[in-house]
């Protein structure tokens, strides 16, 4: 592997940047995997990295040699940081020192509703939008819409919460969800506190859209305006509300459990 040992090395300058500068992640090509599991759920869900980078004392560690080879197999480049230069470009504390530079996914224009998706207004805190990007995957959702205002699906935060979701899913992000909604074919379901109606007793067997807001002013108006249905997750405590990561996944997963139980033979649902 090539070692690089000066700060101002170009290519290390545009990796720094790409690691530190979140406008840059955002509006650029790349993103930054770091840590083991994500690169590793990269090579497996993936393919090869554009970049592979490791810190001197992480070369030997075995599940980053293997990594290493891997990425040299596959025709990466490959990279030898000194322990000084790869901790500004990493995030993660008490890890072992590798990371990845891949290529975003291309953006596709957004297709007409037909299967279950997501579509998120507005979610500020990254580790929320990647736990939600995590649910749904788990939940064998495909697709999850971001409106402008969402945190960047792609930065280091959000990818590591997300665990390795984001290679499962097609995520398009800057979405006008109000003409999303609009074209959709399968009905849209808004999360909202201020509704009688509990998703348990929703008929969630067929594909819907799920729609949920931002963490204070939860969604706009004007998307409610144009769901099919408004649903609220019953509280027995005392708590106000529930963490919208949280809110997403009893959704996700109510309709995980109603689309089991009729597949399993067992006890069908109500009509």
């Amino acid at each position: 592997m090539k070692l690089l040992t000066s700060r101002d090395n170009p290519q290390y300058r545009k990796l720094r940047q790409l690691a530190s500068n979140s406008a840059a992640s955002r509006k650029g090509e790349y993103a930054i995997l770091d840590g083991i599991h994500l690169c590793q759920a990269y090579l497996g869900h993936v393919g090869i990295p554009v970049l592979c980078v490791a810190s001197q004392t992480s070369q030997h560690h075995p599940e980053v040699s293997a990594i290493v080879q891997e990425c040299k197999s596959g025709g990466a480049k490959c990279l030898l940081l000194t322990d000084s230069l790869y901790r500004p470009i990493s995030q993660v504390e008490n890890g072992v020192d590798i990371v990845f530079v891949i290529s975003k996914p291309a953006v596709q224009t957004c297709p007409v509703l037909r299967q279950t998706a997501v579509l998120l207004d507005r979610i500020q805190d990254p580790g929320n939008l990647g736990s939600i990007l995590r649910s749904a995957a788990a939940a064998g959702i495909a697709r999850v819409f971001c409106s402008a205002g969402t945190a960047s699906a792609w930065s280091p935060r959000v990818l590591r919460a997300g665990m390795g979701a984001h290679f499962l899913l097609e995520i398009v992000e800057n979405v006008v969800l109000e003409d999303v909604m609009e074209a959709s074919e399968i009905p849209v379901i808004a999360t909202t506190p201020y509704t009688e109606t509990t998703i348990y007793d929703c008929d969630l067997r067929l594909p819907v859209a799920w729609l949920l807001g931002h963490e204070g002013k939860g969604i706009r108006e004007s998307l409610l305006d144009k769901a099919s249905d408004r649903v609220v997750v019953p509280h027995q405590g005392a708590m106000e509300s529930l963490n919208v990561a949280a809110c997403a996944a009893v959704c996700f997963f109510e309709q995980v459990r109603q689309n089991r139980v009729c597949s399993g033979g067992n006890r069908p649902l109500p009509d």
